[in-house]
């Protein structure tokens, strides 16, 4: 295939960009064996099966013989690019750019993603410090506060205007010119951001069974980019309004949370999720640090290539739309570096010193699983596979051997703070 051009036109650990050019000669004896086989395989009016001319053949499939043309030198094109770039692609590559025109060569680029090559030269000997944060008295109050929200009844409140803190329902409808459109239900709580500001200031000026007419104007970082500095005629109509009243913080209150006899009992339960809440946090920063220091020790950089695909992969998880893509990237971008950071370490000291988690190790976890909830770790196996599962928490697992091996190789201190 050393007709066919194959020029490298970009390059980084994760990927390769290739641009293809498939001479004349091989488009020609593409096409040839295009129509040929379509010879073989179609009757047109007037002739057997694979007798009609191929002359004719060409004209009346044109459009079908074109895309097999393409199909083959791509394929011809992607088979010269692999071999002379000796690749190892995580999949089938990206084609782009195609050009094909009548008695001139095919040119396109294949854009390829290849397994990064990453070779650590030290992966130990880094200094730590695990800070663990107490738990204070502050928290464990602010969890109680929480929980009387969630437990609190609405309350109707008659005859009076609506304030912050309180739940509202009604109808807003638009104005245009002489049209009012037909209302949109809303049930909101003044306050927590559900309404635009001016919407919400129109709302605490009615009574229950009041409606208002008024311009409202959209705050210039609203979400929605076409509505930003926007003003607009509205009918606001107040059905109900209703107060929240939080429950006493007594035995009985503890009692509808949980198994818990005690308002004390409660508290005890509530800090002691903090402080794991807290260990999850300190464990999860000294890693973070540890990934840090190692990347710097050994220049590591994330490709772009690799960085694009993850933040591809949160858009997608966001729904964000394509309009906003850019806007997104720009913020999750030091996010998406981190984690295709982290990945690559994790990746490359598991298949260093063979840490990848095991079959054995999978299935001692769901045992360890099966017995936490009363189940048979076939029921565990079975619902993680439905749920399509294994394959994180075998990620899951090789991540805690690496992490135990590296930091077993790094002097991590103790704080408290």
């Amino acid at each position: 295939m050393n007709d066919i051009s194959v020029v490298k036109t970009a390059e980084d650990p994760a990927s390769k960009a290739l641009q293809v050019t498939v001479p004349v000669a091989r488009v020609r004896e593409a096409e040839n064996r295009a129509v040929k086989q379509y010879s073989r395989r179609v009757r047109l009016p007037g002739f057997r099966k694979g007798k009609a001319p191929e002359v004719m053949v060409r004209k009346r499939f044109s459009d079908e013989i074109r895309q097999m043309v393409i199909q083959e030198v791509i394929r011809e094109g992607w088979d010269a690019a692999r071999e002379a770039e000796d690749l190892k692609p995580l999949r089938d590559p990206a084609v782009r750019n195609l050009k094909f025109e009548d008695g001139a060569p095919v040119e396109f680029e294949l854009f390829v993603e290849v397994k990064p090559e990453i070779t650590l030269q030290r992966f130990g000997g880094f200094k730590l410090t695990r800070t663990l944060v107490a738990v204070s008295d502050d928290q464990v109050a602010e969890q109680i506060e929480q929980l009387r929200s969630r437990k609190a009844s609405w309350i109707p409140v008659e005859g009076q205007r609506p304030e912050l803190g309180h739940r509202v329902s009604g109808e807003v409808a638009s104005i245009e010119g002489e049209t009012v459109h037909a209302g949109k239900p809303f049930v909101m709580v003044l306050g927590e951001g559900e309404a635009i500001p001016d919407l919400e200031d129109q709302i605490m000026r009615l009574t229950p069974g009041e409606v208002a007419e008024a311009d409202v104007r959209f705050p210039d970082d609203h979400p929605d980019e076409t509505r930003r500095g926007q003003t607009r005629r509205v009918r606001v109509t107040l059905h109900e309004v209703k107060r929240k009243e939080l429950p006493e913080v007594d035995d009985a209150f503890a009692a509808t949370i949980g198994d818990f006899p005690t308002v004390a009992d409660l508290k005890t339960a509530i800090r002691e999720d903090l402080e794991r809440e807290a260990e999850r946090t300190a464990d999860s920063k000294v890693r973070e640090d540890l990934i840090m220091q190692l990347a710097e020790a050994n220049n590591l950089v994330s490709p772009p290539s690799l960085v694009e695909r993850v933040l591809h992969g949160f858009a997608h998880a966001y729904e964000v739309p394509a309009e906003q893509f850019e806007n997104f990237a720009t913020q999750f971008r030091p996010v998406a570096i981190q984690q295709v950071r982290r990945d690559l370490v994790l990746s490359a000291v598991a298949e260093a010193h063979g840490l990848r988690a095991t079959e054995g190790d999978l299935d001692a976890r769901i045992a360890e699983i099966a017995e936490s909830r009363n189940s048979t770790p076939a029921e565990v196996y079975r619902s993680l596979e439905e749920a399509k599962r294994l394959p994180e928490l075998e990620r899951a697992l090789t991540e805690e051997k690496v992490f135990d091996f590296l930091l077993n190789e790094s002097t991590v201190s103790e704080e408290q703070s």
